[in-house]
């Protein structure tokens, strides 16, 4: 199998080293190339294939963020920062995921997982949105609400609305209004937390209090069962244990 083509770019030596050596650890990564300047990315864009880049945020010549902005075609994205709050501008460009300096090799390996997981579902816009891994208790998801990243961890979604120009997440202590469809969710969340129930709700499995054949009930919201989706629901419901 044809191995994975990646690139580093990161002006701190030890940050770089971190994911070298993490990419030196599976077989399917190939390190084609490792640099600190955004400038000589540019250039190496150019005259290589890449099929990855690990790129910082916050480097001197040309920033990561500035670097994405300057490529008509940029190849797929992990980016690296030691800044949390740097990474919002980056999911706007569309970004795989971020990493939080210093990489962990589990975390390091979930952000592969995600580029392969998406790199082989054969779609086109391989730099979906940022959902993190379905078991983390502390996983979450931004979304674009008023013109800025919302975060909203998945453990407190109780469920997904859809409106008729815009869709509303409820959780446990608010509601956030985003333009994402209501199907852009259902691809993105973990089915194994999440499920559709009617053309105009998604509801976290975990929040459900009680059920009937026609609804559900989390908390005091009566949601109901679309009657295109009930058989398959209940048939889900009732396996759960």
């Amino acid at each position: 199998m044809k191995k994975i083509n990646c690139i580093v770019a990161d002006d701190e030596e030890l940050a770089r080293e971190v994911i070298e050596n993490h990419i030196g650890k599976i077989d399917g990564l190939h390190l084609l190339a490792s640099s600190a300047t955004g400038t000589e990315v540019y250039q190496l864009l150019k005259t290589h294939t890449v099929d990855l880049l690990f790129l910082d945020i916050q480097m001197p010549d040309l920033t990561g963020i500035e670097l994405l902005r300057t490529l008509k075609n940029p190849p797929p994205v992990i980016m690296t920062t030691a800044y949390r709050e740097f990474a919002l501008e980056g999911y706007e460009l569309n970004v795989i995921d971020y990493l939080l300096k210093p990489v962990s090799f589990d975390r390091f390996l979930r952000a592969i997982d995600k580029y392969t997981t998406i790199r082989d579902s054969g779609k086109e816009n391989v730099a979906a949105a940022p959902f993190a891994i379905k078991n983390d208790p502390d996983a979450f998801i931004y979304v674009r609400s008023e013109n800025k990243m919302v975060r909203i961890l998945l453990k407190d979604i109780l469920y997904i609305e859809g409106l008729k120009e815009y869709v509303k997440v409820h959780t446990r202590e608010r509601s956030v209004i985003t333009y994402h469809s209501l199907t852009y969710f259902e691809e993105k969340l973990s089915v194994e937390r999440f499920m559709r129930i009617h053309r105009s709700f998604i509801i976290a499995l975990g929040q459900i209090s009680s059920y009937s054949m026609s609804e559900i009930e989390i908390g005091q919201q009566h949601i109901p069962i679309g009657i295109t989706y009930a058989k398959e629901v209940i048939k889900r419901l009732e396996a759960r244990p």
